[in-house]
């Protein structure tokens, strides 16, 4: 017989996981219940994190490069597929009124299929810079022969049966696989440095009157991110336990001061399921292209974990960055308003100000329960 005190523990379990449930699937109410939406009835738009911002030396003022006429070495890599015309159209033409008019940076778009005329005139008519189109290698990104499928089949239909989003899906795998360890090998980036990742369908509500690009140069930055958040656990069961395999083998490959406890509690025997959402990220290409990130690809992808699981790019980069580099080259772009459904960043205080932002301060992923920025505020 169950005790009184056990009853509301189970009544307790009940009403958070449909909390869980219904702040996924309905976008209204996540808005109504969160918790800065709640905070701010009490205090006020203004939260944690008011200031933000580049150094002032970096803002052009309605120019394009900076004072001293400065461009880095970047680009912007899209990885879409001719279906995904009107939804990358839409994300490019933002990212060319809110920055690229005045920086005109090259895009890189890359497919698996050849990009139709249709994708590439529209494009073109699109942006202020250059664009180049480049085909995928099939090696890079269908499932390899080394995956024993029935094994993968198996585990797809487990996911499905569970409700795992994209649990069924071969070609997300095949995406979160070449996101985590081909894309920066594509020919057409081999030219660059520096890269900003562009989805279709995403948001950016802010002007961006400086380039970010030059602040990773001159800071030494490695990884630049706007939102971040836990992973689906039923995605990664093993991801961590081959994490840890490789982190034993090769101890002299981590960076020091490195950026551990944002994924990890405890000095990394447990991963707290922290990352920073890829869909939108501002980073180094050298770090993937490194000794260090290469042999820790490799041994995930030994592993078949993007297949006999779901391993996404998001978690894998995140734990490379953190691993690879030292926390203070990650960067919290604070004053980047962006949204990709269901989550947003949007700058608060003076940053929402000088940015000419149009989204709403009050829906703010920033410090909501599901966020991880308090874990990367918390490394300094």
């Amino acid at each position: 017989m169950m005790t009184p005190m056990r009853y509301v523990v189970l009544v307790l379990g009940i009403i958070i996981s449909l909390h869980f449930i219904l702040s996924f699937s309905h976008e209204d109410y996540g808005r109504a219940t969160s918790i800065s939406r709640i905070t701010t009835q009490f205090k006020g738009v203004s939260g944690p994190r008011v200031a933000g911002g580049a150094p002032e030396e970096y803002y052009t003022h309605g120019g394009g490069a900076d004072a001293e006429g400065r461009r880095a070495n970047a680009a912007f890599v899209i990885l879409a597929r001719n279906g995904d015309l009107q939804g990358i159209s839409s994300s490019v033409k933002q990212m060319e009124d809110r920055f690229n008019k005045k920086f005109k940076y090259p895009y890189v778009f890359l497919n698996e299929e050849p990009f139709s005329e249709k994708f590439k005139r529209q494009i073109n008519n699109i942006i202020s810079s250059t664009a180049e189109f480049g085909l995928i290698p099939h090696d890079h990104w269908y499932q390899p022969d080394t995956i024993d499928e029935e094994k993968a089949s198996k585990a797809r239909q487990a996911m499905v049966k569970g409700n795992v989003i994209y649990g069924g899906s071969v070609p997300y795998r095949n995406m979160c696989r070449y996101n985590s360890g081909f894309f920066y090998r594509h020919e057409l980036l081999q030219k660059y440095k520096y890269y900003w990742r562009i989805e279709p369908d995403v948001m950016f509500y802010c002007d961006i009157d400086y380039d970010p690009f030059l602040l990773m140069q001159d800071q030494n930055k490695t990884y630049g991110f706007t939102v971040s958040l836990y992973e689906y656990p039923e995605t990664i069961a093993s991801l961590w336990s081959t994490v840890k395999e490789f982190i034993q083998e090769n101890q002299e490959l981590l960076s020091p001061d490195n950026a551990m406890s944002f994924i990890s509690d405890d000095h990394g025997e447990t991963y707290n399921r922290c990352h920073f959402w890829s869909n939108f990220e501002i980073a180094d290409l050298d770090l993937w292209r490194g000794e260090a990130y290469t042999k820790f690809f490799d041994h995930l992808d030994e592993k078949g974990g993007f297949y006999y699981e779901r391993w996404g790019d998001a978690p894998v980069h995140s734990i490379g960055a953190a691993l690879f580099s030292r926390k203070d080259q990650i960067h919290f772009f604070n004053d980047i308003g962006y949204k990709h459904n269901p989550f947003q960043h949007c700058p608060q205080g003076d940053a929402h100000t000088r940015g000419k932002c149009w989204c709403d301060p009050k829906e703010n992923f920033d410090y909501e329960w599901y966020s991880c920025l308090k874990r990367y505020d918390s490394m300094f």
